[in-house]
């Protein structure tokens, strides 16, 4: 079935007088007479994000990962509608749409990311990925956090976006109301070039969007008149969200949010290295296992347990649901890991997002056994995604951080991948031959 998608007229005015009111705008020229050639729309939306101090080239922060989006996501109320969704804004192949759909919460944060596979991988270097924050607060004008915003259906055409790194994309986007309620539950997009914002789009999407609230309301309406019946409670979302930092830092952070306000701590270096094992190993460790992990090869388990015991210690003031239980040893809460964020943002395609949240290695001066393999893990990966798939920009950013400014190999890449004439050139081909010598 061929893509329903396909381009029709330009919506945008001159280009050229958008982007260089978009400059004056960000310099702080709110009375330049070209703001008055955008679209009033654009223009409040603009203003909105100047006033609240939005960057104008920022990625947006990745909220939710792992454990934690997939437990919300399964517990949203759009999460049934998932079916229907696709079938209408992705018929046919999805991974040839030319499109990228989202689905994201009443506060902009996207669940679903899905379509066309290359627009996938392109989109992802801006931070359009699933768990990423793209209300209008955090990443200014763009069709999911303006509709959110406004509580209309609403197009962003290229030069409208206020962050510059999603100017090259366009977008329609529509609010999903509650059927009964009327509160915003949450936002339908749909991305890419100009196929996206033409008016058979935005009447594509709202129809999606109506559409998805008649579903609701239908299920509501057949779980009433079903006769009851005698059912397990549904699983609450875990009270506490933990986050474990180790990348770059020699003495771990663990950031806890949860019902009595948010909590940091810095770890000792044993502990850190225990709970990051903890952490990516959610099985669980026999105390020999773990053991190994943190001293070495022929380490006993009665060198770890006193460890064990002062780490729950200070895991207690912190969080209860943070102490490990035993036999195995193992976390019952979830507890996300920095480095395991960069992995899924790399398995995502979202590159230039996961170099970013890439500050160095993890623990640098820890020799344990465990966090030196995966250290090394995290690195390996990082370097061949950067070597076989990112683009130009992101490999020369990547050439940039200590593990890639001197790896010829991804010197030469870059090389072999800038135009003949780019200024960049010469300074590669001095580092190169530096490197030779």
């Amino acid at each position: 079935m061929p893509s329903a998608w396909s381009s029709g007229r330009d919506l945008q005015a001159s280009r050229l007088i958008i982007e260089r009111a978009h400059e004056e705008l960000v310099a702080g020229n709110l009375d330049d007479h070209r703001l008055q050639q955008v679209r009033p729309l654009i223009r409040a939306s603009w203003q909105r994000a100047w006033q609240d101090r939005v960057g104008a080239e920022g990625l947006p922060p990745v909220d939710l990962t792992g454990e934690l989006l997939e437990e919300y996501r399964s517990q949203h109320p759009l999460s049934g509608a998932i079916d229907l969704i696709r079938s209408l804004l992705l018929p046919g192949s999805a991974d040839d749409s030319g499109v990228v759909v989202a689905v994201g919460d009443h506060a902009g944060r996207l669940l679903w990311v899905e379509g066309d596979l290359s627009q996938r991988m392109l989109s992802g270097e801006m931070g359009f990925v699933e768990g990423a924050n793209w209300s209008e607060t955090t990443v200014g004008t763009s069709a999911p956090g303006t509709a959110l915003t406004l509580g209309e259906s609403v197009q962003i055409h290229h030069a409208e976006h206020y962050n510059r790194l999603v100017q090259p994309w366009s977008c329609t986007a529509a609010p999903v109301f509650d059927p009964e309620t009327h509160r915003i539950l949450g936002v339908l997009d749909v991305t890419g070039g100009e196929e996206a914002v033409t008016p058979q789009a935005r009447m594509l999407v709202d129809a999606t969007a109506r559409a998805v609230e008649s579903q609701l309301m239908i299920a509501r309406l057949r779980e009433r008149a079903a006769p009851r019946t005698a059912s397990a409670p549904p699983r609450a979302l875990h009270r506490t969200r933990a986050t474990l930092q180790v990348l770059g830092r020699d003495r771990a952070r663990l950031e806890v949010i949860g019902d009595g306000g948010e909590s940091i701590i810095e770890l000792s270096a044993r502990h850190a290295e225990i709970l990051l094992m903890l952490a990516t190993h959610r099985q669980g460790l026999s105390a020999e296992r773990l053991a190994e992990l943190v001293y070495g090869e022929d380490a006993s388990a009665d060198t770890l347990r006193p460890e064990m015991v002062r780490l729950r210690k200070v895991l207690e003031r912190v969080s209860s649901e943070l102490v490990p239980q035993s036999r195995p040893y193992r976390l019952t809460a979830q507890l996300e890991t920095d480095a395991q964020n960069v992995l899924s943002l790399l398995g995502r395609g979202a590159h230039r997002v996961a170099l970013s949240a890439y500050p160095g290695p993890a623990l640098p001066d820890s020799d344990a056994p465990g966090v030196v393999e995966l250290r090394e893990s995290l690195r390996g990966t990082l370097r061949e995604t950067m070597l076989s798939e990112a683009s130009i920009d992101v490999l020369l950013a990547y050439a940039d951080i200590p593990e890639g400014a001197e790896d010829a190999e991804v010197l030469r890449l870059c090389l072999e991948m800038l135009p003949a004439r780019s200024p960049r050139r010469a300074g590669l081909v001095n580092r190169i031959a530096r490197l030779d010598e």
